[in-house]
Order: structure tokens, then C-alpha cells, then sequence
């Protein structure tokens, strides 16, 4: 790494820093939570924030990862790996009604009827006027019923009111206007709750130099040409390069999610996805 550009990363992640610091100068850290997914750009969140709550003899906040079903195994073995070497308290959210009513089969129909009264309100106010679904995590139902739902819910029961999130400004169309502190008002099944971006400001080639540069965690998927994680079936590699070795600026980053998910970024995030 030459000098130009290791000055550019420390610059970047000082600025990620004082989002941390006027986060924890805001909130209590007991109402704060993290999220991580095991990728990339949450691990790095993650990192930043252990090294600011050192700093600040802070203690450290919760942290949340969903389990979507449809899941690596490589990740659960990251953060199970790392949530040990550092001393983590890690929630794993899982939306066990939807699981259950799929008799825990990718693919299988799940029933409306058959699940509980909070996930028949949640399809309701998609406007999903079917009797039933197809058990995907990454539909436009399964995405808002494993991920939002679990999250919400996760706020509910511990009193959230900021969550830590990992995006960034080039990562996706709807999250380029993101700011790093929104506001989000109570909704239908959605608390109120502060949403905090430390890292928006880097790009994805930003990450790959700081994690590699800075000693920052990676899960192995990455080096085996996998950019974004999603849904292990619905996740593709983009070629056999590591993901730092592509071409990040030429090509999307997340060509290899579910493309009908994608799309419809706006109207899940409206519901509360992050």
C-alpha cells in the first residue's frame, strides 16, 4: 500500500471513529446494538467500534446477526470464530414460525394460515394477497419475514434505539442519499429506533485496502470470487479472483444477489430492511 493511499484509509476511518464516538455521546451503550452479518463491510463496523470502546474504556454493545435459514456455513463459522476472540455477546435472530411452517425446506410452500398472528399482520402489510409463499429468504416475502421481522422484533425486546449499520454510499441505488444518523419513526411493527452509518463514506475498494492493509477479518468466501453474501443458493461468484483482485470499479458489487430483491430495494427498506 503507498503512502497516498494508507493516509486516505486512516483519514477515512478517524471520520468513521467520530460517527462512533457522537453514537456513543448520544445513546447509552446498553440502547445501542450492531449489526453483523459477517461480511465485509459490517466486520469492519464492528472492528472500528472495538477499537473506539477500548479507546473510550466504553463497554461494548450488543450485537445482532440474523440467520435467514438459507445460510453459509462459512459464516456462521466467522463470527462464531470471531464473536470467541473477541470477547463478543452476539444475538442471533431467527424467525423460528416461518422456519417451522416450511417444515425447514428451502423451496417447500408455506401456508398463511399456519403461521403465528405477528408474521400473518407482517403479510398483510406487504399487501401479499396469496394464500401462500415459497419458502426463499431472499423473495420479496421471505426477505422482509427471516430479516426484517427478526430485527424488529429484536428492537422490541431489548429497547433498542440506535442500531449500528455497515452500508455504503456505492454499495446500492437506494442507499446512496443514506445519512449517517436517520431517524426512524414508529411504524406498523417497526419501533422507532436511530439507524447509524459509520462507513458510508468508503467505497468497496476502500474496504478491501483497509481490511487487508489494517489486519481487519475477512470470511474465506471472499478469496474464492464471491463480492456480496447473501442467501447461499441465490449467491454467486463473480469468477475464481478474489474479490479485491476484480475489477470493483466497472462492475456492481451485488450483480450476484437476487436481482427481483434488488429491485425492490426501495419498498423493503420502506418496511424497515436495512
Amino acid at each position: 500500500m503507498d503512502s497516498d493511499t494508507k493516509a486516505l484509509l486512516i483519514k477515512k476511518m478517524d471520520d468513521s471513529k467520530k460517527v462512533i464516538r457522537e453514537a456513543l455521546e448520544k445513546f447509552e451503550p446498553g440502547k445501542i446494538a450492531i449489526t453483523w452479518t459477517g461480511g465485509k463491510d459490517s466486520t469492519l463496523v464492528l472492528w472500528l467500534f472495538l477499537q473506539v470502546c477500548e479507546e473510550e474504556g466504553t463497554p461494548l454493545p450488543v450485537i445482532l446477526s440474523i440467520d435467514e435459514f438459507d445460510h453459509f456455513d462459512e459464516i456462521h463459522d466467522f463470527i462464531d470464530q470471531y464473536s470467541t476472540e473477541w470477547g463478543l455477546e452476539v444475538f442471533m435472530g431467527i424467525n423460528q414460525d416461518v422456519v417451522d411452517a416450511a417444515g425447514a425446506q428451502l423451496g417447500a410452500m408455506v401456508q398463511v394460515a399456519d403461521l403465528n398472528e405477528r408474521n400473518r399482520a407482517e403479510i398483510q402489510r406487504l399487501g401479499w394477497e396469496e394464500n401462500g409463499f415459497p419458502f426463499e429468504a431472499e423473495s420479496y416475502v421471505g426477505n422482509h419475514l427471516m430479516k426484517t421481522v427478526p430485527f424488529n422484533q429484536f428492537l422490541e425486546d431489548k429497547g433498542i434505539k440506535a442500531v449500528i449499520q455497515g452500508l455504503r454510499w456505492d454499495e446500492q441505488a437506494a442507499r446512496a442519499e443514506d445519512e449517517y444518523f436517520t431517524f426512524r419513526e414508529e411504524g406498523d411493527l417497526s419501533p422507532a429506533h436511530w439507524r447509524i452509518n459509520p462507513i458510508l463514506h468508503f467505497t468497496e475498494r476502500d474496504v478491501w485496502n483497509t481490511n487487508r492493509g489494517f489486519g481487519v477479518p475477512y470470511n474465506t468466501l471472499y478469496a474464492q470470487g464471491y463480492r456480496s453474501l447473501g442467501a447461499k443458493t441465490t449467491s454467486q461468484k463473480f469468477g475464481n479472483l478474489p474479490a479485491w483482485e476484480q475489477d470493483l470499479e466497472n462492475t456492481r458489487e451485488r450483480d450476484g444477489r437476487r436481482q427481483d430483491k434488488e429491485a425492490a430495494m426501495d419498498k423493503l427498506r420502506s418496511l424497515g430492511y436495512m
